[in-house]
């Protein structure tokens, strides 16, 4: 189950449909100017029909240069609004319309083309955009049946002229419904797309909405814990001057876990704070991988008095980076979560991809299921089945796709699961502008 960042969308999803709507409708074109040529030629020099073979190819070669010219207009941009598709569908009536003109009007029966662009209007405009392409195509319709160039037909063919009308609308009936299936169904496959981003980013929305109100209440109950953390501080250093307490050897180790866990917390306190903005005065400490990493395992075996991290560096050759405090706290969380379900052993890995950071934390638990696997990274997938578990793994993958990273878990072949977490190495350089929290 992968775990990607949805990529930062300058261009909105209904902007980037529509300039693979337009593709399919260059697309369209060119096969109507195919189909054009064939039937021309195929009417004039083998039927023996005599058709205005200038003005349609004239006709054809404003086709050509319109399709040429909106070819190089969307090279050149991202996003395209329902106005360019409305033109040109528009223009597509226009020059369907001046063929049918030169080509006997609306005896032509490739008239019901027209149905075509009706269609493609439906599908890819707004209501109010739709009706125009429907009312210009039947006002288009109704000049043709008054303003048209008649066709001049051979006298041999006087006396087979309905036939050739039903045979001529049977192909166009055939040619029409095979184009509607093709990009009716290239289209809906693009609109769903279209949803399917538009789903993705409600639901990234809504999970980022989440994060906030918990960083608020995180905020919050940071702020309250200072003061009585800062004073079982003072009160524990009273105890160990105090001579009754200092004389048992016993009381006094106690005392001083209890003194190294009140010391954890408002480190843990003060990183809350960090992240929320409310230590402005600090300013950011440089470091390097291998030291922030190796300085980060070290730092989680001393604060759960666990040495079985097994640490393995294959970074590569090292860099300068920013020490962010929140990014220890996400690599913790999934840290914890190994060891949570492995006490025994708990790997940690760095390694360099290129221009990314990957860190794999494996464990010789039992693994995901198909559910936790199918749900992984969502606020309270847990398999602990307690109130409000597996939100630590839900702000990790958030967190690293803040960074613009990805979140990848799966389960190890011999047993045991593995989370691996890609970082772009530029979001982590001095001076990146991207940061956790």
């Amino acid at each position: 189950m992968v775990i990607r960042s949805a990529p930062a969308i300058a261009v909105p999803l209904d902007e980037r449909t529509n300039v693979k709507n337009i593709n399919l409708l260059i697309q369209l074109r060119w096969i109507a100017v195919v189909g054009q040529v064939l039937t021309i030629g195929f009417v004039h020099f083998l039927m023996g029909i005599t058709l205005p073979l200038i003005p349609m190819v004239a006709v054809l070669c404003g086709s050509v240069f319109i399709n040429v010219v909106s070819q190089e207009w969307l090279r050149r941009k991202t996003d395209a609004r329902d106005r360019e598709l409305l033109l040109l569908l528009l223009m597509d009536v226009a020059a369907l319309t001046a063929q049918l003109y030169l080509s006997g009007g609306a005896t032509n029966p490739f008239v019901s083309l027209y149905l075509l662009q009706v269609t493609l209007g439906a599908m890819l405009l707004d209501s109010r955009s739709t009706w125009v392409v429907v009312i210009v195509a039947c006002l288009s319709f109704a000049g043709l049946i008054v303003f048209h160039r008649p066709l001049a037909l051979p006298d041999t063919m006087t006396a087979d002229l309905f036939q050739l009308h039903i045979i001529g609308t049977l192909i166009c009936f055939a040619l029409d419904a095979a184009l509607i299936v093709v990009f009716m169904t290239r289209i809906a496959r693009n609109l769903r797309e279209r949803d399917n981003g538009l789903a993705s980013l409600r639901q990234q929305a809504a999970e980022e909405d989440h994060i906030v109100r918990m960083g608020l209440l995180a905020s919050g109950a940071a702020h309250e814990l200072g003061t009585p953390l800062a004073s079982l501080s003072v009160i524990l250093s009273d105890w160990r001057r105090m001579p009754a307490l200092a004389s048992d050897p016993e009381l006094m180790q106690e005392i001083a876990e209890m003194q190294a866990d009140v010391q954890r917390c408002k480190t843990i306190v003060t990183g809350i704070l960090m992240s929320a903005g409310d230590m402005r005065g600090e300013a950011p400490v440089v470091t390097s991988v291998n030291d922030f990493f190796g300085e980060l395992a070290d730092e989680w075996r001393m604060a759960r008095s666990n040495d079985t991290l097994v640490y393995e560096n294959r970074f590569g050759e090292d860099m300068p980076i920013v020490s962010d405090s929140a990014l220890k706290q996400m690599i913790f969380n999934v840290l914890d979560n190994a060891s949570e379900v492995s006490p025994l052993w708990v790997r940690l890995g760095i390694e360099r991809d290129g221009d990314v950071l990957q860190l794999k934390v494996s464990d010789m638990g039992p693994g995901f299921d198909k559910a936790r696997l199918a749900g992984f990274g969502k606020p309270y997938n847990s398999s602990k089945g307690r109130p409000g578990r597996g939100l630590g793994l839900f702000l990790v993958v958030n967190a690293v796709r803040k960074l613009g990273g990805t979140v990848v878990a799966d389960n190890r072949p011999v047993g045991g699961a593995v989370v691996t977490l890609s970082l772009p190495l530029s979001a982590l350089a001095i001076g990146a502008r991207k940061h956790v929290g």
